[in-house]
């Protein structure tokens, strides 16, 4: 049987919808704007999930990425697709999600738009091992001395960057580790 082609809605620069391609395409054609759910992903003790992509994966094989992150399908709402991709990817279904801030992605392979939530759980988590080689919570401290080493994605030391400055931006009450709010929307 042969595989699915997997589409991606192509977006502009102002996240409106203009077209679709082949994530074949998408991926090596920075041209082609697509979009992308992220979350990251803590523990109680404030250490951020994050994946080992599988060597079998297309992009940044073998490197330790964002707790989850996906192409949203053709029509699917950011929400949505952060939803479907954190069940897909580490089995975990029912957390709230709240979104912090949007970003774009753009290197000399791919240009993205996408959206950032948080979630924090303690539960089981049973990633995908077609997707995944490896999870595991990760410390501030230890995600500041990996980065520029080449163990982590580009994507995912500009996504550190980005939620460094949120996290100053709303610090949490007691003025230590990640601010969580109960809503969708950061602030509440």
């Amino acid at each position: 049987m042969a595989k699915k082609t997997e589409l991606f809605d192509i977006v502009d620069e102002n996240d409106n919808v203009i077209g679709q391609a082949p994530r074949s395409r998408c991926h090596g054609d920075p041209s082609l704007v697509h979009r992308v759910a992220h979350v990251m992903f803590f523990n109680s003790r404030g250490e951020l999930l994050l994946q080992k992509r599988a060597l079998t994966k297309d992009v940044q094989p073998g490197r330790w990425d964002t707790s989850v992150g996906g192409h949203l399908d053709p029509g699917e709402s950011y929400l949505a697709a952060a939803y479907r991709e954190m069940e897909e990817e580490l089995g975990i279904a029912g957390v709230p999600l709240t979104f912090m801030y949007p970003s774009q992605m753009r290197n000399d392979f791919e240009s993205e738009n996408v959206r950032t939530y948080l979630a924090r759980c303690d539960g089981e988590i049973r990633f995908n091992p077609e997707e995944i080689d490896e999870v595991r919570f990760w410390s501030a401290d230890e995600i500041e001395a990996a980065l520029g080493s080449g163990a982590l994605t580009p994507n995912f030391e500009q996504e550190w960057e980005l939620f460094k400055e949120w996290n100053c931006r709303y610090p949490a009450a007691t003025g230590e580790g990640i601010a969580f709010c109960a809503g969708d929307t950061f602030p509440d």
